[in-house]
């Protein structure tokens, strides 16, 4: 009687054990991939000018330690009409594990890419990311998919990070730009479904990336990091402390939120040759840990 009572203890004890469990934890960024505590690199967008492999050599050159690829960038100079892509065959992949080797650049991130109302076509792109061990898929999906998106999410233990182009006042029903919308959809879901912060389509928007940040705590995933030189939908980028985004305080912000996604620098300006302004925001956020 002795032994089934303590039986009947032990079972409730490990019910209430696996109840305290939480749920998987994210993947997590190394931090020698860390620079003043935040996962820097850059968007891969940012050298649409060029491949993917000069991609990760220039963002090894200013001083990235993580990127973030866009579906469609050339692969390589030498293979102009091969493309770099979540339908990619894996000797395409493997050139470009090779070459993030190489530079010893991380990648964590892939998007903006299409998530629509299939689960055919959104597993590919969680194939994908899981082949290449990245943390998050970023996109701007089928409001529709949210369930299937879950699901996936779920079982490949993979973030999905919802992007903000700029407000359209021709299309009402464009409402990514808005952070109540975003939070919307994701709140009562997966903890790995959040938000990208693109701060500088925000900005565009007429929106202040704190306050947006503050609506969306707990759900940032990760960040397209911008200084834009005014608010409105004509402004373009600037180096990291030099536009009126205040990215000082968008880095306090995350920080306080503990924030531990990945920065991809975006830069659209002056794209034939970005490099030095893209360097100049490195160098900022290298400043900002002292």
């Amino acid at each position: 009687m002795l032994f089934l009572r303590r039986c009947a203890l032990a079972g409730a004890a490990l019910v209430l054990a696996l109840a305290a469990v939480p749920a998987r934890a994210v993947v997590e960024i190394p931090d020698d991939c860390k620079t003043s505590g935040f996962a820097l690199g850059c968007q891969a967008w940012s050298w649409n000018h060029f491949t993917v492999m000069e991609a990760i050599e220039k963002t090894a050159e200013v001083g990235g330690k993580v990127i973030e690829f866009y579906p469609g960038q050339r692969l390589r100079k030498d293979q102009p009409a091969v493309t770099f892509s979540h339908n990619s065959p894996d000797a395409v992949i493997d050139q470009v594990k090779e070459q993030l080797k190489k530079y010893n650049i991380r990648a964590v991130n892939y998007g903006v890419v299409g998530l629509p109302n299939n689960e055919a076509e959104c597993r590919k792109v969680f194939e994908f990311a899981k082949k290449m061990g990245l943390r998050s898929v970023t996109s701007e999906p089928d409001a529709a998919a949210m369930d299937i998106i879950e699901k996936l999410v779920k079982e490949f233990d993979i973030c999905m990070a919802i992007h903000d182009h700029p407000k359209r006042d021709n299309d009402p029903n464009y409402k990514f730009w808005d952070p109540n919308y975003v939070l919307s959809l994701v709140k009562d879901r997966d903890k790995r479904m959040g938000s990208c912060a693109d701060t500088g389509h925000w900005v565009r928007s007429g929106v202040k990336p704190i306050e947006a940040l503050k609506i969306l705590e707990g759900r940032v995933i990760s960040s397209h990091l911008k200084d834009l030189n005014e608010f409105g939908p004509n402004a373009h980028d600037v180096p990291f402390g030099s536009g009126v985004s205040d990215v000082k305080a968008i880095l306090d912000e995350l920080k306080r939120q503990k924030f531990q996604g990945n920065i991809s620098i975006e830069y659209e300006y002056h794209q034939e040759n970005p490099l030095p302004e893209i360097k100049k925001c490195v160098e900022y956020v290298q400043e900002y840990g002292k």
